[in-house]
C-alpha cells in the first residue's frame, strides 16, 4: 500500500525549483518524485533524502489547504481524518512502532482507501469498481481434477489434479529437510541450538499464526529445539515486505531478539500470499503478487542465510467480504500464484534458484467454499468465522486455520522431521 500523499504531490511538477540544499529552499517536486520512485523500487534513502521527502509532503499539504483543494486535515464523509492517517503512515514507513490504537486507526484508513474512499486530497485508486464479481461455484483447488478447469488451469495443488509434489520436488524437499538442524546463534550445528520457524505476511497471517503458535507450543509432538516466532504484521502485504526498508523488517528482527533467536537460526518460514485491493484480471493481479513474492523471497534469503524451506499459503474464503480489501475471486485465485511460483522453481527459473530463494513448498491449503466446504477434509467457513469486514478471521476462524497449520506441520512428511520430536 503506497503513501497516497506522495502520489498526489508528484502532479505538482511545475512548482518552484530547488535553489539550494538549505531547509529554506523551495521544493523541487520533480526531485521529490524521483526520490519517491527510488524508495518504491527498493533503493535506500539517506537521512537528507528522507527529510527532503518529508518537507515535500508538508509543502504539498500547505498548498492544498491554501488553494482550497481539500486540506488533508479535514475529516472526510467516510469518518477518516486523512491528515491523521497520513501522519501515522509516515511514522509507520519510518520504522516507528505505533500504539495498538494508532495501528488499528491506520489499518482501518487503509481499508477505506482500498474501497475507493477519500485519499486525503490525492487521486483515485483501486476500489470495488475495478474488481471482478466472483463466479458461482468456485471449486477448491484440492477438489479439482486434471479435467476441471478454472480460467484454463487444472486442479490439484501441484497441477494435473495432484495434491502431492512431483518426484523431483520430493527429492529436493528431502535434501532441504535433511539440512534443517539445531544451530547456534552463529548458524553452526549445535546439539543445544535452535530451529526457528517464522511467519511473514499481513494482518490475517499474524492473527492466524499467533493462534497456531499458542496451540503448537503446548502440543506434545513439538520438538524442544523448535522456536516459533510470529513475524507477520498488520498491513504488511507482499507489496510491503518486498521493500527492503520499512517498519516490518526491524520489527521482525526485534521479535526474533525477544524470542532469543538469531537470524542465522531461522530455517523455516510460512508465507501467506496476499496484496491489498487487488484488481483487474486473474493474470494481471497474479503477475503483481508473484513478482512481489519473489522479491520477498530474495530478501528473506539475504536476511536469513540458513532459510531452507518457505511453505507458501493463500487466503481463506472471502465470500462474506464487505470491503474491497481482498474479496473473491481474488482470495481464491491467490492459490494459483503459489502453484505458479513452485512450478517456476521446479522448471529452473533463475529468479528462484536456491542461491536466491529457499525451496518452495505448499503449506496447508486453507480455502474452502464457505459453508459448502470442501471434499478434501470437510473444512467449512461460516459467517461467524469471519470478522465484521468478512475478510479478517474471527476467533473461531483463527482457530480453524491454526489447527490446519498444526496438523500439517506435525504430520506431513514434508515438515514433521523438523517440527516433531
Amino acid at each position: 500500500m503506497k503513501t497516497t500523499i506522495l502520489l498526489a504531490l508528484v502532479s505538482l511538477l511545475g512548482a518552484a525549483t530547488l535553489r539550494s540544499q538549505s531547509a529554506d529552499a523551495p521544493i523541487d517536486f520533480k526531485k521529490a518524485r524521483e526520490l519517491f520512485e527510488k524508495h518504491q523500487n527498493g533503493g535506500t534513502l539517506t537521512a537528507e533524502e528522507s527529510a527532503y521527502i518529508e518537507r515535500a509532503k508538508a509543502e504539498h499539504a500547505a498548498q492544498q489547504a491554501k488553494s482550497g483543494g481539500g486540506a488533508p486535515s479535514s475529516q472526510g464523509q467516510d469518518g477518516i481524518d486523512w491528515q491523521k492517517a497520513q501522519a501515522l503512515h509516515r511514522r509507520e514507513q519510518n520504522g516507528e512502532k505505533l500504539s495498538e490504537e494508532d495501528q488499528k486507526y491506520l489499518d482501518h484508513a487503509k481499508e477505506v482507501r482500498s474501497r475507493g474512499g477519500n485519499r486525503g486530497g490525492g487521486g483515485g485508486g483501486r476500489g470495488q469498481a475495478n474488481q471482478r464479481k466472483a463466479p458461482e461455484g468456485l471449486k477448491p483447488l484440492t477438489d479439482m481434477t486434471a479435467e476441471d478447469k478454472y480460467e484454463g488451469e487444472d486442479g490439484g495443488l501441484y497441477g494435473k489434479g495432484s495434491n502431492e509434489p512431483p518426484e523431483a520436488l520430493k527429492k529436493s524437499a528431502d535434501t532441504a529437510l535433511a539440512q534443517i538442524k539445531p544451530l547456534d546463534a552463529e548458524g553452526k550445528p549445535s546439539d543445544s541450538g535452535k530451529i526457528a520457524f517464522v511467519s511473514i505476511s499481513m494482518s490475517n497471517a499474524t492473527q492466524e499464526f499467533s493462534f497456531f503458535k499458542t496451540i503448537a507450543d503446548q502440543d506434545p509432538r513439538k520438538s524442544d529445539k523448535l522456536t516459533i516466532v510470529d513475524c507477520a504484521q498488520g498491513g504488511q502485504t507482499m507489496a510491503a515486505w518486498s521493500q527492503p526498508e520499512g517498519r516490518h523488517w526491524p520489527e521482525a528482527m526485534n521479535r526474533l531478539q525477544r524470542a532469543s533467536v538469531s537470524p542465522q537460526q531461522v530455517q523455516v518460514a510460512w508465507i501467506k500470499l496476499a496484496n491489498a485491493g487487488p484488481s483487474g484480471s486473474k493474470a494481471e493481479h497474479l503477475a503483481t503478487l508473484e513478482a512481489d513474492t519473489i522479491k520477498v523471497l530474495h530478501l528473506l534469503k539475504e536476511r536469513f542465510p540458513n532459510l531452507r524451506i518457505a511453505y507458501l499459503g493463500s487466503r481463506i474464503y472471502a465470500g462474506y467480504a464487505s470491503t474491497g480489501l481482498n474479496p473473491e475471486p481474488y482470495a481464491y485465485e491467490g492459490a494459483f500464484a503459489v502453484r505458479h511460483l513452485i512450478q517456476q522453481q521446479i522448471s529452473g527459473d533463475e529468479s528462484l534458484a536456491l542461491t536466491k530463494s529457499p525451496l518452495l513448498l505448499w503449506g496447508p491449503y486453507l480455502w474452502a467454499d464457505g459453508e459448502k466446504g470442501r471434499k478434501f477434509d470437510d473444512l467449512k467457513y461460516t459467517k461467524e468465522d469471519l470478522g465484521p469486514d468478512g475478510t479478517h478471521p474471527s476467533n473461531s476462524g483463527r482457530e480453524k486455520v491454526a489447527k490446519q497449520l498444526l496438523k500439517f506441520y506435525a504430520t506431513s512428511p514434508l515438515a514433521k522431521s523438523w517440527f516433531a520430536k
